[in-house]
């Protein structure tokens, strides 16, 4: 779907349950998103079909499988996000801790970011984050977004807002 120079990008399926439960249980996913309660790769698949394929089909975008191109080892996810308290997609990302600090987030969120302009033709795109995630931060200013104030989650939390 969305190559880059090391690494390619694609929808999720259900095959991927496997992954999504290592990589939303790895200590970054757990100490800077927070707990999903995937405790089973079930509960990966219902997670999946309820907020990555449903948001294909809703939005045309969504979260994406990122992979290196050449080995096809999966790496981590980057994609769009759209939510329901929030008048326009955000970029996220994460990446298993193995594959942390090698460029791969900036990388992929980037392609992202591209094709969320070029191919979607999203004009806004925003960033959001925990106040302690510095290195989400610095990326989400890499990518070109600015603070501009803040964001309730669901759940009452309260994240770093950032956009284009």
């Amino acid at each position: 779907m969305i190559q880059t120079e090391r690494l390619e990008l694609r929808e999720y399926t259900l095959d991927d349950a496997p992954f999504i439960y290592t990589l939303m249980n790895s200590e970054g996913w757990l100490k800077n998103i927070g707990d999903r309660n995937i405790k089973t790769i079930e509960d990966a698949e219902n997670y999946m079909q309820k907020h990555y394929l449903s948001s294909y089909e809703k939005h045309g975008f969504g979260p994406y499988l990122v992979s290196l191109k050449e080995e096809g080892t999966p790496l981590g996810s980057a994609g769009l996000y759209k939510r329901d308290n929030l008048e326009h997609p955000d970029v996220g990302f994460a990446f298993l801790p193995e594959f942390a600090n090698k460029g791969y987030a900036y990388e992929s969120s980037k392609a992202v970011m591209q094709f969320a302009s070029e191919t979607l033709e999203l004009e806004t795109i925003v960033g959001i984050t925990i106040e302690t995630n510095l290195s989400s931060i610095k990326l989400l200013k890499k990518l070109g977004l600015a603070e501009i104030g803040t964001y309730k989650y669901e759940d009452g939390e309260e994240l770093l807002l950032f956009s284009n």
